[in-house]
């Protein structure tokens, strides 16, 4: 389903936008165009007098905060090079701006995303960021499941493979939510908060 319309009380939420994921190869598109297309959504939301909100993960360098459980990927995490989860630069700086820590790969479970959202009185959110089938989709799963309208910026996120961004793009993100490009969301959140 095509974007429809912003709720008055919208915030954004971007995935992973930080140095480690960022550096990492990415399909359909580059990361540099997420991130690029991520500032232009919190320009135009911060603009507005809405949330933004920046999701990074994060580990303990033992691996101590990692999910348990056995995975046919084996463990998560393993060594990572310092600074590996800093936002990157094109994000930071923005005081007003909401950051959230996760430890998993979506950003609701054990962080105060929910209870950040909801104090601001929050009943919808547009979700981008990388990769788009494992932080993006599992976020946009907990939203759905927590109530809020969920629209997706679905050219502001970006997989590890192609086909793991069109899976989700053509065949869950319709399930949860409202998709969009961020053109069409920035034009929409003009004439909603204009």
């Amino acid at each position: 389903m095509a974007i429809t319309t912003l709720d008055p009380r919208t915030a954004l939420v971007l995935i992973d936008l930080q140095r480690g994921i960022v550096a990492a190869p990415t399909a359909p598109y580059p990361a540099a165009e997420i991130v690029a297309r991520g500032v232009q959504l919190a320009d135009a939301f911060r603009a507005h007098g809405a949330p933004v909100v920046l999701v990074r993960v994060t580990t303990a360098p033992d691996g101590a905060d990692a999910a348990p459980g056995r995975t046919d990927g084996g463990p998560a995490g393993g060594t990572r090079p310092e600074g590996w989860d800093v936002l990157v630069d094109e994000l930071g700086g923005h005081p007003g701006d909401i950051v959230v820590t996760k430890r998993n790969w979506g950003a609701f479970y054990g962080t105060d995303l929910d209870l950040q959202l909801r104090r601001r009185g929050v009943t919808q959110i547009v979700l981008g960021g990388i990769a788009t089938s494992i932080g993006v989709e599992s976020t946009a799963r907990a939203a759905h499941e927590h109530g809020y309208h969920v629209t997706l910026a679905t050219d502001a996120m970006t997989d590890l493979d192609a086909e793991g961004h069109r899976n989700s793009v053509e065949r869950i993100f319709p399930r949860l939510g409202e998709t969009g490009t961020t053109t069409e969301i920035i034009e929409l959140l003009g004439r909603t908060h204009g």
